[in-house]
């Protein structure tokens, strides 16, 4: 699936202005002077470097799309950064097979266990999705629980292709056996970001889709500024005292952990409940229910320390995650219409800031895809760097900088 398809019916609401920034964790817009690859192009250059390095056809063209994903809606951290910093080397290791069939253990008509057997996240969230919505189809609701899964990228480019079909989608996933955010008050790690997000119809071509991780940041987003050199706000990070860090390098560095979503910059304040008890209910949801990886599970393994992504507590294996879909026509008539109203009702409420119109979650994103397929992906010079080396040793052509470089 590719991002939100915003070329028909766009709204009577879109400023004449590109869209803002959202604020730390929103769409980042790419700034004026950053190169740019056409997204035809960027997206056909992924899915030739995954089929090089194993995945068939009929799998590198939707597992390139989800990852693309990222970078077309304004998310890099999820974008093609990750092709070398968690999926070539996930699958050159053999922690990912391009070619694994999923299994169906259990198979309830409208609930279903499946074991992905580390068949690639990016495909296989979207065939886990697509499962949910035929099933919601037939009995009103569908879940799919899945166990032994890899790493899916963005979770809300899978949740909204539920709502493209019309219906509600959510998408939960915890991060396997890894370990790098300890619960309000404790000195361990016990559990990874654990995004969730939620998807529905609203204004045509512009859907709802929250996406978020129950942490205050993704790790990807930390390590983006990182690489950039960048401090990232204070209640993104803390060291074990509890005190703020904003130094991005010292969480690779074990010096620093990720902070729970509504912690904020003081880490006593008792928000961080708010935001780790959100990341154990997706555990709960995503990895407790059909038995894959705990990050509370193997205590005292090695690499519980912090350490690099090789150690036991850094490690994204055996992921869970659940997939639903709540088919509303099965429930009533006037589902789509009543979103229509909801969602035009929250575009037309008055701005506190004339420059910054009221956006839903999503239509940010949706609205910076449609500009990116006109007008190219804004990509980092050191990215592109960084798929010229990949693009050689694949044998293939990188992806063309739109004016040269």
């Amino acid at each position: 699936m590719a991002a939100p398809d915003t070329r028909p019916a766009a709204p009577a609401h879109r400023p004449e202005r590109p869209a803002p920034e959202t604020g730390p964790n929103g769409p980042d817009t790419g700034g004026p002077h950053r190169p740019r690859v056409c997204a035809a192009d960027l997206l056909a250059f992924t899915e030739r470097i995954l089929t090089a390095h194993g995945l068939p056809a009929e799998r590198a063209r939707p597992a390139a799309e989800a990852l693309c994903y990222g970078d077309l809606c304004g998310h890099p951290s999820h974008g093609t950064a990750n092709l070398t910093r968690i999926y070539l080397p996930a699958l050159a290791e053999g922690r990912m097979d391009p070619h694994a069939e999923p299994v169906t253990r259990t198979d309830h008509g409208a609930s279903v266990l499946v074991d992905a057997r580390r068949a690639p996240g990016l495909w296989h969230a979207g065939t886990a999705v697509d499962t949910a919505v035929e099933r919601a189809q037939r009995h009103g609701v569908g879940l799919v629980s899945v166990r032994g899964a890899t790493h899916f990228g963005c979770a809300g480019h899978h949740a909204a292709r539920a709502a493209e079909r019309g219906t509600i989608g959510i998408v939960a996933a915890n991060c396997g056996r890894q370990r790098i955010a300890p619960p309000p008050g404790g000195l361990a790690p016990l559990l990874g970001t654990n995004p969730l997000s939620v998807a529905a119809p609203a204004v045509p071509g512009y859907p709802f889709v929250l996406d978020m991780s129950t942490t205050a940041a993704p790790t990807g987003r930390v390590r983006e500024a990182a690489r950039a050199g960048r401090d990232v706000p204070a209640g993104w990070l803390a060291d074990s005292g509890g005190a703020p860090v904003t130094d991005a390098a010292a969480f690779d560095r074990g010096e620093a952990h990720l902070q729970w979503l509504g912690a904020g910059a003081d880490t006593h304040s008792g928000g961080a409940y708010k935001g780790f008890g959100l990341g154990l209910a997706v555990e709960v949801l995503a990895a407790l229910l059909p038995g894959a990886g705990l990050g509370p599970g193997d205590r005292g393994a090695a690499g519980d320390d912090g350490g690099d992504d090789a150690g036991a507590g850094r490690r994204d294996d055996d992921i869970g995650f659940l997939a639903a879909a709540v088919a509303p026509d099965r429930l009533r008539e006037g589902f789509g219409a009543d979103a229509r109203a909801l969602f035009s009702a929250v575009l037309s409420c008055p701005p506190a800031d004339g420059d910054r119109p009221v956006r839903y979650p999503g239509w940010h994103e949706a609205e910076l895809a449609r500009r990116r397929r006109s007008d190219g992906v804004p990509l980092p010079e050191p990215l592109l760097r960084e798929l010229d080396a990949v693009a050689d040793a694949a044998g293939t052509a990188p992806p063309a900088v739109i004016g040269g470089r």
